[in-house]
C-alpha cells in the first residue's frame, strides 16, 4: 500500500507548462498574451519568437520588461466507488512570471538577450490530495472486512504540492544578409528546479470489533492492525511524506531565418534543437523509498520548429499566422521508468494561431488573437497531477506609446480546455473506473519598453 500511495510522483518529474504544450512555455511576452501569433514578430519579443527578425528594429538599444499574472484551476474527477469524494481541485497561482528582452542593433547586425521561465513557472497545490493517493486508503475498510471485522468508513489527511520553474537565459546574434533575408544563431541556458512536498497521514477506520473498538467509532488504522497482529498492514498504513528537490541545467542551440520580400509581408522561421536535460534528486524526506538521493533522470525539452507570417493588408492593419511543432516523440522523459517515450506519446504536439493588430492612432494600437493547441499524449501519460489537454485560447490587448521612446503593452488571455476522460483498472479491484480532467486558465500581462 505504501508505495502505491505516492508512486504517481515518479510519473510527474516536471510540473506541466503553464502555457504551451507538455514542457515548453510559449507565453514569453505581453505581445503573445494579447496576440499569440508571434513567430514573424519584428518587435522586441522577436528575441524569443523570431530572432532573425530583430534586425528590422531601429538602430540603438531596445529594452523591455514584462510580467504575467496567471490563475489556473485543475480539476480531477474520479468515479472509483469507495472514495469519500470524487472531485479534487489543484490551484496554480503565478502572480510573478517575468520576462525581459534587450537588443543592440547597428545597421545589419543585432545582438540580443532574453530571459524567461521556459517551462513550469508556478505552484500546483492540491490541498486535499489526489485520487491516486486516496484510492488505496479507500480499500482499507474492505480489507478489514475480509479479515472478518465489519468496517464501512475511512478518513485520511493528505496534501500534495508541486513547484517548478525552468529559467531560460538566451543570447542571439542576428545578421541581415540583404534587404530580404536575415539569419540568426543563438543559445539558451536552462536552469531547471522542481520541488515536491506531499504527505499522507492519520488514516482512520471504524472496525466493529467487540474487544478492540466496541463503540464502532473511528480509530487509527495503525493501532487496529497492530492490535490484530498484522504488522505488515500496520506499516503500510503509517504516515508517509516526501520532500524532494530536483535540479538540472542544459543548453538549447537555436537557428532563425527571416524573409521580408516587401514592406507588406514578413516570414519568420525558428528551429530549437532538442534540449538534453538531466535532473538530479536532492531528497530531504522520502517515506516512499522511491526518491533515492542523487538519482539522475532525463527530462528533455523537445525540439521546436516555428513558422510565422505577418501581412499588412492596409497601412493600419496587420494579420499574423503562426505554427509551432513540438517534437515530443524524439525527446526522452524519465528513461529509467518502465514506460518508454512511445508508450507515452502518440504524436507530436502542435499549435496554430491567428490574430491581428490595428493602429487606432500613431500611438495606440489594439490586437486580438486565437490559438489552438493539440497535444498527442496517450492515456498512459495522463494522471491526476500531470495531464495534457487540447485547448482553445483567446487573447486581447493593446499598446500605448507613452512617449516616442517608451511603450506600454497590456494583454489578457483566457484558455478553454477540452475535458479528457481515461479508463483505469486496478489489480486489487475487479471493475474498471474512469478519471476525468478539467482545467481553466486566465492571465493578465503588462510590460514596458524603452527604445534608446
Amino acid at each position: 500500500m505504501k508505495k502505491g500511495l505516492i508512486a504517481i510522483i515518479l510519473f510527474v518529474f516536471a510540473v506541466p507548462a503553464v502555457f504551451g504544450t507538455i514542457i515548453t512555455n510559449t507565453n514569453q511576452s505581453v505581445m503573445y498574451i494579447r496576440l499569440p501569433a508571434r513567430n514573424a514578430s519584428m518587435l522586441i519579443d522577436a528575441v524569443y519568437y523570431n530572432p532573425a527578425g530583430v534586425v528590422h528594429l531601429d538602430n540603438g538599444f531596445h529594452i523591455a520588461i514584462h510580467n504575467q499574472s496567471i490563475w489556473q484551476d485543475k480539476t480531477v474527477i474520479n468515479d472509483f466507488p469507495f472514495l469519500n469524494n470524487d472531485t479534487y481541485v489543484g490551484e496554480v497561482r503565478v502572480p510573478i512570471f517575468p520576462t525581459a528582452f534587450a537588443v543592440y542593433k547597428t545597421d545589419k547586425l543585432a545582438i540580443s538577450f532574453g530571459f524567461g521561465p521556459n517551462a513550469g513557472g508556478g505552484t500546483a497545490d492540491f490541498t486535499t490530495g489526489l485520487p491516486t493517493f486516496e484510492i488505496p486508503v479507500s480499500l482499507v475498510p474492505t480489507l478489514i472486512s475480509q479479515l472478518g471485522v465489519p468496517t464501512s468508513a475511512y478518513s485520511v489527511d493528505m496534501a500534495f504540492k508541486g513547484k517548478s520553474v525552468y529559467y531560460g537565459f538566451q543570447g542571439n546574434i542576428s545578421y541581415a544578409i540583404n534587404n530580404v533575408f536575415s539569419v540568426a544563431a543563438g543559445v539558451r541556458y536552462i536552469h531547471a528546479v522542481t520541488e515536491y512536498d506531499g504527505e499522507l497521514k492519520n488514516i482512520k477506520v471504524n472496525p466493529q470489533h467487540p474487544l478492540i473498538n466496541s463503540s464502532g467509532g473511528m480509530m487509527s488504522a495503525v493501532a487496529f492492525f497492530t492490535a490484530v497482529q498484522q504488522p505488515g498492514y500496520a506499516a503500510a498504513a503509517a504516515d508517509i511524506a516526501a520532500d524532494v528537490k530536483q535540479t538540472g541545467s542544459a543548453i538549447t542551440p537555436l537557428l532563425g531565418l527571416n524573409i521580408r520580400p516587401n514592406d507588406s509581408l514578413n516570414i519568420g522561421i525558428r528551429y530549437e534543437f532538442n534540449t538534453k536535460l538531466e535532473m538530479t534528486n536532492d531528497t530531504t524526506v522520502d517515506g516512499t523509498g522511491l526518491f533515492p538521493d542523487g538519482f539522475e533522470f532525463r527530462n528533455d525539452i523537445p525540439a521546436i520548429l516555428s513558422l510565422g507570417i505577418e501581412y499588412a493588408v492596409a497601412p493600419q492593419l496587420r494579420i499574423m499566422v503562426s505554427y509551432n511543432l513540438f517534437f515530443d516523440k524524439s525527446a526522452v522523459w524519465g528513461e529509467d521508468l518502465t514506460l518508454s517515450q512511445d508508450d507515452l506519446v502518440d504524436s507530436n504536439s502542435y499549435d496554430i494561431a491567428v490574430g491581428f493588430e490595428y493602429d487606432i492612432t500613431d500611438s495606440i494600437l489594439i490586437s486580438a488573437g486565437y490559438l489552438r493547441t493539440q497535444v498527442g499524449v496517450k492515456d498512459e501519460y495522463q494522471d491526476g497531477f500531470s495531464h495534457e489537454l487540447n485547448s482553445n485560447t483567446i487573447g486581447f490587448g493593446g499598446r500605448i506609446m507613452l512617449t516616442p521612446k517608451i511603450s506600454l503593452d497590456l494583454g489578457g488571455l483566457y484558455t478553454s480546455y477540452t475535458d479528457a476522460e481515461i479508463p483505469l483498472q486496478r489489480v486489487d479491484f475487479p471493475l474498471p473506473f474512469t478519471e476525468k480532467y478539467q482545467r481553466s486558465n486566465w492571465a493578465f500581462s503588462i510590460g514596458i519598453g524603452f527604445h534608446l
